[in-house]
């Protein structure tokens, strides 16, 4: 019999035939206690719940409860930035440099020896709340007098190494305690410095060679052993300059555990519960097997709700669900989890370019494959003088305080089916976030990174060259075979 503890009667574990009971109950540690004494259950299950209920695990075993599957104090080695970083300093498992801070000298001293770029945050936070990426002292600066009633000695703040260009991936993994089985790695479309959350992701992977995915499933699986983990953990990787770095790992399950299981035929929410209540790896007689569809899950964002806010993805998630389109090539499903996402890419017309210094040479390919497809480009001064400059053909737009007609008039007249905006920093944001607003008030699609643009563009060519038939679940999975032996 299976008792659930929701918080939230919004979400669909709220079916009266997904568990035995339910219980609309705040998840804190009285009310939990409460239920606990009241039902005396064989253990609680704390790693389906996300970070609210880890926080908790602590709290309950302390009071007598038994927690199923990771320990408590393994979850908090995970938690604990400071442990877990010298347990994979004695396993020799790269991570990015990083520091603990109280004060501002303190922070200042650890960004002299990191090194900006700089990914700043509190301990102990949900959803990547206050996280952010610094470039310079005046910044730590500003963020350190922002944060300053937040941090105590127990609650210090983490400075991380900021990873520029890298690709991110994560593993969401299986584990016995001695066995680790990942059903399939996913590799972010965004490159690191977004939050997992709020990045669109392929799975399988899609362009990180064999030789780092057998690193992260050597690394999942000697994490799993180290950290004694029984049920589901979910590792987060990232891989710069042919190294693979491990950014964090969580002892619970991820948002994306529904979405691998149904890529990958592997019901991990079922085969996490049987191994937190003693059943072995060994035992489930799961394989590696070769996925010969793709996955792409990507966010449903509320912008559209929040006229006033600036529509740029960071390292804070702002998503409130996701999507998932499947189809036979990467291309496909990236244009059928925007279409489900919405809105959907456009067939044709005229995609509007505006990216940063730093950005430009990797829109290049882009904007040569809109035009080999008959797209117009429109391009702001800077980007269209860019684009001439090596043989592309744009037209130039004029910014909001360039005079009439400009971007907003034309995205108001329907003279725009693409946004591609890049902005860089904290001045950028504000200077041309009226060009994101727009794009959303009037529902064109828009883009803020070169690696989603390079995916939207793959996605309208292969769109154009066909469509994916509509296939069940069932059929997706019967195509799934053991990869062929050597």
């Amino acid at each position: 019999e299976t008792i659930m503890v929701n918080c939230n009667p919004e979400t669909v574990s709220t079916d009266y035939d997904t568990s035995d009971k339910l219980y609309f109950e705040p998840l804190t540690f009285e009310d939990v206690l409460s239920i606990y004494h009241k039902e005396k259950p064989v253990g609680v299950v704390v790693q389906f719940g996300g970070q609210t209920p880890l926080n908790l695990a602590n709290q309950l075993a302390a009071a007598g409860v038994t927690i199923l599957g990771t320990s408590p104090d393994m979850i908090d080695l995970a938690e604990d930035r400071d442990r877990f970083r010298q347990k994979m300093e004695a396993m020799g498992i790269p991570m990015p440099e990083s520091a603990m801070a109280v004060t501002l000298d303190e922070a200042l001293d650890a960004a002299g020896r990191i090194g900006y770029p700089l990914m700043v945050r509190p301990s102990y936070v949900l959803g990547g709340r206050g996280m952010e990426v610094l470039y310079d002292d005046d910044m730590l600066r500003h963020y350190v007098r922002a944060a300053v009633e937040d941090i105590t000695p127990d609650r210090p703040i983490l400075l991380d190494r900021f990873l520029d260009n890298a690709i991110e991936a994560e593993a969401d993994a299986l584990a016995d305690g001695t066995e680790a089985y990942v059903p399939a790695v996913m590799e972010h479309i965004e490159l690191a410095g977004i939050h997992s959350g709020d990045s669109a992701c392929a799975i399988p992977p899609v362009t990180l060679g064999q030789r780092h995915l057998d690193t992260i499933e050597d690394y999942t699986l000697r994490i799993g052993r180290e950290l004694n983990v029984r049920g589901v953990m979910n590792i987060q990787y990232a891989v710069c300059n042919d190294t693979v770095y491990v950014l964090e790992a969580n002892p619970r399950a991820s948002r994306t555990v529904p979405l691998v299981s149904k890529v990958c035929a592997v019901p991990m929410a079922r085969i996490a519960t049987q191994l937190m209540m003693g059943a072995r790896l060994a035992d489930m007689r799961l394989e590696r097997r070769a996925i010969p569809h793709v996955g792409v899950k990507e966010v449903v964002l509320p912008f559209n709700m929040f006229p006033e806010v600036d529509p740029v993805l960071g390292p804070e998630m702002r998503s409130t669900g996701e999507v998932l389109g499947l189809a036979p090539s990467f291309g496909l499903a990236y244009f059928k989890s925007q279409e489900a996402a919405q809105p959907a890419l456009p067939m044709q017309g005229t995609v509007l370019l505006s990216v940063t210094d730093k950005e430009k040479p990797r829109i290049l390919e882009v904007a040569r494959r809109f035009a080999a497809m008959g797209f117009r480009i429109r391009a702001t001064r800077g980007t269209h003088e860019f684009l001439h400059g090596n043989g592309i053909s744009s037209t130039p737009i004029a910014k909001m305080l360039e005079g009439r007609p400009n971007i907003v008039d034309e995205v108001m007249n329907g003279g725009i089916q693409l946004v591609i905006n890049t902005p860089a920093g904290k001045l950028s944001q504000t200077d041309d976030s009226y060009i994101r607003k727009t794009a959303i008030k009037y529902r064109v699609p828009y883009i803020t990174t070169t690696a989603a643009a390079r995916a939207a563009v793959q996605g309208i060519e292969e769109r154009r060259h066909g469509t994916a038939h509509v296939k069940s679940l069932q059929e997706y999975h019967a195509g799934i075979r053991p990869p062929k032996r050597p």
